[in-house]
């Protein structure tokens, strides 16, 4: 029986491999140990329960972890400071057209859902390319 679970790892595996989206890496683990047992234990549907089983305690145990360390939080860079700084329109921003706003020093293209005029204070909302999405502070 110990090659049934030898085929299902090295299935799995290439699944894993194929789709690097941490899909059946709990179900390897169990497939192991299952494989392991399976020494032991001559009875198919209590090895099969114990596969399943593992598989499923892994997922629910171990996934969040290892997602929090796979994809982590995006690091601000230096233009991420700006987003909730406060400048002041230089030049108009009208409906669907860029304005200008001044903003730690520096000039950048901005847009707005607001129609805002030259001199009305700013609050930076985002960044979307090399242009400032603002609104009335």
């Amino acid at each position: 029986m110990y090659e049934f679970w030898l085929l299902i790892i090295v299935i799995l595996t290439i699944i894993e491999v194929l789709t690097v989206n941490l899909t059946t890496i709990w179900f390897i683990g169990s497939a192991l140990i299952t494989l392991f047992l399976s020494f032991v234990i001559d009875n198919f549907t209590i090895q099969l329960s114990i596969f399943v089983l593992l598989g499923i305690i892994f997922l629910i145990t171990t996934r969040p972890i290892l997602i929090k360390y796979i994809y982590k939080t995006k690091e601000k860079t230096n233009i991420d400071r700006i987003i909730g700084m406060r400048g002041i329109v230089i030049d108009d921003i009208l409906n669907k057209e860029f304005g200008s706003v001044k903003v730690d020093g520096k000039i950048w293209t901005a847009y707005s859902k607001d129609k805002l005029l030259e001199g009305t204070y700013i609050k930076v909302l985002k960044i979307n390319g090399n242009k400032l999405e603002v609104e009335e502070e």
